[in-house]
């Protein structure tokens, strides 16, 4: 890079373009697809688990955080990968075929190996690719393969291969694709396997939350029963307990419903997200008619469509939910405050009483003061009159204090205003 300072995960993005590569294949040849769901608390990591099968056959395993694994162990080879909530193990054994399910590719692999892996088996399926040199099957004969069930197929990839599938658990715990390849070279049938195998494997993975969403309908009905209840109760509360008890109900109704929520919401969305790679992975099939068989993706569509609307009307309802009981709230929360300012109003009308009041016998206390203190002054200037007659000056006490009556009432009135208003003032 000639010292360019390079982006950390610049080589990381663009490997990524290349990960996970689909195998090459030869017809015929037989594959064996298993995909486990990850398990938290299985001790033994898949990698390690891959690392043992190669150890048993003096082969390199993966190295520690590989995603992804391809080693060819001469009998059979193994495509492993690991994906976010499951990993994938598929055995490819290229060998003549006589009867196409007859045998299989993990017949190859150590039966006590096979035990080991981790997670729970939520795919396994059974491939068998035959070459055009092989004589075309009628449809019975193809019937008796997917043992007497109803079969779909279709051809693909603008004629250059056909397959027939019945989307069963046989009894070997196996679901089966006969695949017949005319001219498809070893890259487009490795594709064609892979993505049949991927539209099974998402196609199961779509179909996780349809389980939950069956589970959460009687959940949600109840709730959105006791949601009605509430709402159609709200006009006859008649005091602060009752709506503090519907208020109460209402915070208990959102709980449950965010925990119907947060126990589907992921599931939901990854369903959502595993139908659009299985309609696209279809897509990417072309299929054409077979005469007298159901075209595989439109069973597909058929099938798995309805699962997928039910979970999508189900997170409708569930946001719908969520949205009433807000709505209720926000109801209820206005009625209380409505209720709480005619209280305050209540409450101003008479602290509004008190003050006037107050004011009145602030008025009265007003004038019982004046009265107070003018007696009190007049009582010293009668003191002071006498006073002034005893030392021989011409005074008449009685004279005296009427004349200073009506100067000391005024100025005591005036000074009490004047205390008052400037005390007034000042709280101001």
């Amino acid at each position: 890079m000639n010292g360019l300072n390079e982006y950390p995960l610049r080589r990381d993005i663009a490997d990524e373009l290349h990960a996970r590569p689909y195998a090459h294949m030869r017809s015929p040849v037989r594959v064996t697809h298993l995909v486990c769901l990850a398990s938290e608390r299985s001790e033994l990591k898949p990698e390690r688990n891959v690392a043992a099968l190669c150890q048993r056959f003096n082969t390199p395993g993966p190295a520690r955080g590989d995603a992804h694994f391809i080693v060819d162990f001469g009998s059979f080879r193994l495509k492993w990968e690991r994906h976010t909530e499951f990993e994938s193990y598929t055995f490819i054994q290229e060998t003549a075929v006589i009867e196409p399910f007859d045998g299989s590719a993990i017949d190859l692999i150590p039966g006590d190996w096979v035990k080991t892996l981790p997670g729970e088996i939520l795919v396994a399926a059974h491939v068998s690719v035959e070459g055009a040199d092989k004589p075309e099957r009628s449809i019975g004969e193809i019937a008796e393969i997917f043992a007497g069930n109803t079969v779909t197929g279709s051809q693909v990839l603008g004629g250059k291969a056909r397959f027939w599938t019945d989307h069963k658990i046989h009894e070997d715990g196996y679901r089966r694709i006969l695949v017949r390849n005319d001219t498809l070279d070893q890259r487009g049938l490795g594709r064609l396997v892979h993505r049949l195998l991927e539209i099974e494997t998402y196609r199961m993975l779509a179909m996780l939350a349809f389980p939950l969403a069956r589970q959460a309908i009687p959940q949600l009905a109840i709730a959105e029963q006791k949601l009605s209840g509430i709402v159609a109760r709200l006009p006859q509360l008649n005091n602060v307990e009752d709506e503090r008890e519907s208020l109460d109900q209402l915070m208990a109704l959102a709980a449950e419903a965010e925990t119907i929520s947060a126990n589907t919401a992921y599931r939901f969305s990854a369903a959502r997200a595993y139908n659009d790679l299985v309609e696209q992975r279809v897509r990417e099939l072309r299929e054409d008619r077979l005469e007298r068989i159901q075209l595989s993706g439109n069973f597909l569509s058929r099938r798995l469509a309805p699962a997928m609307s039910t979970c999508e009307n189900m997170t409708r309802r569930q946001e719908t939910l969520a949205g009433r009981i807000a709505r209720a709230s926000n109801l209820l929360r206005t009625r209380v405050d409505v209720a709480r300012e005619e209280q305050n109003r209540e409450l101003l009308v008479s602290m509004d009483k008190r003050a006037q009041l107050q004011l009145r016998l602030q008025e009265t206390v007003e004038g019982l003061s004046v009265v107070a203190i003018s007696y009190y002054l007049l009582g010293l200037i009668s003191y002071l009159a006498k006073g002034a007659k005893e030392m021989g000056m011409a005074l008449d006490a009685n004279i005296v204090v009427s004349a200073a009556f009506p100067v000391v009432l005024g100025g005591v009135w005036f000074g009490v205003r004047r205390i008052r208003r400037a005390i007034s003032a000042r709280e101001e």
